[in-house]
């Protein structure tokens, strides 16, 4: 499951979210779990992928 970090422009602070793509695709407005605030942004972040494949 992907962690999709966000950051709160009501309080400031940044926090990260376990969503299934699908989840995060119908979702359309997201909460800060400290503030409650609705108002915030989605972060860009690295990303890694694990595959049961070997190289």
């Amino acid at each position: 499951m992907p962690t999709y970090p966000f950051y709160c422009e009501k309080c400031k602070k940044t926090f990260e979210l376990n969503l299934k793509l699908s989840e995060y695709d119908k979702k359309k407005t997201f909460q800060c779990p400290k503030c409650k605030g609705t108002k915030v942004r989605r972060e860009i972040a690295a990303f890694q992928t694990i595959t049961s494949k070997k190289s």
